[in-house]
């Protein structure tokens, strides 16, 4: 195990996670890499993240990484004692984190309502589903869900194919990211009026809120924004490349300027005056055909080699990792983006270093994955 002093610019705040999964616990996580004291409080049986992903007997690789710098607590909300505990503990804390279906909090008396009776400045955050009001609030909504409703499954994938997810929990996780920029503005907003206030984030609405100007686009232009591959259509020249050692690499050469600078790269000079190519409007017309010639181009040049020519003319490129890439890559390695952790079964963990960067107070990762209830008696 490895435990170092917790900074952060949240020191001395506390926040109560009620929930499991990912859309609650990750916004957890992120308050703790920020400095914030974290109480976890699971049911006897633990988080279901625990054993979620790829595990190593029964013990989750994932779980130290969404667990660390909290503390867990064991606690039966159904059981009166246990239940007195939780809500002594909210009585106690800055944010109450949940991620429950709408109404539950109000059954074991942790609503906002009740809490503030005794804790006024107590802000409360939820994440749904579907948010704590409207027809569906009651209804059981999943990231993938919300990812569906949001509409970014529509805008993803292959046109020729059905919508494809991301391969991650992008819903869950742009849920959490809303639910700490929103708990962060209502703590802001508590200095100035003493009290605290609930927050309400639903996944779907994480979701829409990156979805651009494609309603309008639909209402008042008559364009439905499609699937499009890799890359957006009218952006040209925006796709991964292939290169002759069989790697992909990115090369966003689309803005005017960045395009002559790519032409020279290339050798070609000549296209950045061709009509069908000298502005954006064009390109995007003859995208496939630009690809192709940018695509026959690259497929002569390994990526080390493309990639430093493509840095020499500030052409913005990048080769498309995978984790191994990561691990390895001098660049995150140089900005601490990869930690190792002893997890608490003996793994040593990599993981993801702490976003974003703090120039005086930088957040932390001061411990990981608890044991379950390994910190029940310490707040008892």
């Amino acid at each position: 195990m490895t435990t170092v002093a917790r900074t952060g610019p949240l020191l001395g705040v506390r926040v109560l996670e009620l929930g499991n999964f990912i859309a609650g616990p990750f916004a957890g996580q992120l308050f703790g890499d920020y400095g914030a004291e974290v109480i976890k409080i699971e049911a006897p049986d633990g988080d279901p993240m625990r054993h979620w992903g790829v595990g190593v007997d029964d013990s989750s690789l994932w779980w130290p990484i969404i667990a660390r710098n909290k503390r867990s607590v064991i606690a039966d909300l159904k059981r009166p004692d246990d239940l007195a505990v939780v809500q002594r503990l909210a009585s106690e804390c800055d944010v109450i984190l949940e991620n429950f279906r709408p109404g539950v909090l109000a059954r074991f008396g942790l609503d906002h309502a009740t809490v503030a009776a005794t804790n006024p400045g107590v802000i409360v955050t939820h994440v749904s589903g579907f948010g704590q009001t409207g027809p569906r609030a009651s209804e059981a909504g999943f990231g993938s869900i919300g990812e569906a409703v949001g509409g970014i499954r529509h805008t993803t994938g292959d046109p020729d194919r059905p919508s494809a997810r991301c391969g991650i929990s992008l819903g869950d996780s742009l849920a959490a990211m809303f639910a700490v920029i929103g708990t962060l503005a209502a703590l802001h907003e508590r200095t100035q009026s003493g009290i605290g206030q609930e927050v309400d984030v639903a996944i779907y609405e994480a979701v829409a809120a990156l979805m651009e100007s494609t309603m309008v686009d639909f209402e008042v232009g008559g364009v439905v924004r499609q699937r499009s591959g890799g890359t957006l259509p009218g952006v040209a020249p925006a796709n991964a490349y292939p290169t002759r050692d069989g790697s992909d690499v990115l090369i966003a050469g689309n803005a005017d300027t960045v395009f002559t600078r790519l032409c020279e790269a290339m050798g070609r000079p000549d296209l950045a005056r061709d009509d069908r190519y000298a502005s954006h409007g064009a390109r995007g017309e003859h995208e496939r055909e630009l690809d192709a010639i940018v695509a026959a181009w690259t497929s002569t040049i390994d990526a080390d080699q493309l990639l430093e020519l493509l840095r020499e003319h500030s052409v913005p490129a990048g080769r498309v990792y995978t984790a191994a890439d990561m691990l390895h890559d001098e660049h995150y390695l140089a900005r601490d983006m990869i930690e190792r952790h002893v997890s608490r079964v003996g793994i040593d963990t990599a993981m993801l270093g702490v976003v974003p960067k703090f120039s005086r107070t930088p957040g932390s990762i001061a411990d990981v994955g608890p044991d379950l209830g390994e910190h029940t008696d310490l707040y008892r």
